[in-house]
């Protein structure tokens, strides 16, 4: 297993309590292309990097392995999940998802449901371009808003099929939404790199049979 590289804290965010800013007015949204669009508001978490400290030691992080072509391989950073039910692992994670469901009730018509976390432990983790299609992302438009912790890195999005890249840099308790039909049309991506960084972790919230 790859070694969890160095994490420097941000001097903006040397904080020990963990809360949330507004949402509202301070979320800016992006349109995509008709129909789809992200949702970006920096730095909504006000003592993420003490989240970010709180997560790596205590969630119970797993490696996976996957079948890619003729061979299994090690998924390239770890995992964790938080079924609809379950406890997370942070009572500042279900502050997070309740003023989710607040502020995008209308839009969404429903609550976020589960929490999946990704922890990337050095520029070698990564995750390749894919939607949120299995279940009714497939189908219909949903929502998977995205937390970030940590070191920024880049999420990347591009069409479905390919076309240019929208790059969002993303760290220290950035927020992310892609909404309407985003996962259906286009793909995201968090790249590979050779820059020296830090390590990250990632929480998205999901509805009910979306991943």
């Amino acid at each position: 297993m790859v070694g969890i590289a160095p994490f420097q804290a941000s001097l903006l965010d040397a904080a020990a309590a963990v809360e949330l800013g507004s949402l509202g007015a301070a979320v800016r949204r992006q349109p995509l292309s008709p129909g789809a669009w992200v949702d970006v508001r920096r730095r909504w978490v006000d003592g993420a990097d003490a989240l970010f400290e709180r997560l790596r030691t205590e969630v119970p992080w797993r490696a996976e392995q996957r079948p890619m072509y003729d061979r299994v391989v090690a998924v390239p950073r770890l995992l964790a999940w938080y079924g609809e039910g379950a406890p997370l692992p942070d009572p500042a994670l279900g502050a997070a998802r309740r003023a989710l469901d607040e502020h995008y009730a209308a839009e969404l018509g429903e609550p976020l449901a589960t929490a999946g976390l990704c922890l990337y432990r050095d520029g070698r983790d990564s995750v390749a371009w894919h939607g949120d299609r299995i279940g009714r992302g497939a189908r219909v438009d949903t929502m998977v808003a995205i937390v970030v912790l940590g070191s920024p890195r880049p999420l990347l999005l591009r069409p479905r099929g390919g076309g240019p890249a929208a790059r969002f840099d993303l760290g220290h308790g950035d927020l992310l939404v892609m909404g309407g039909s985003c996962q259906r049309t286009w793909d995201h991506a968090v790249p590979k790199t050779a820059r020296p960084g830090g390590p990250r972790i990632s929480v998205q919230f999901r509805p009910r049979d979306v991943r």
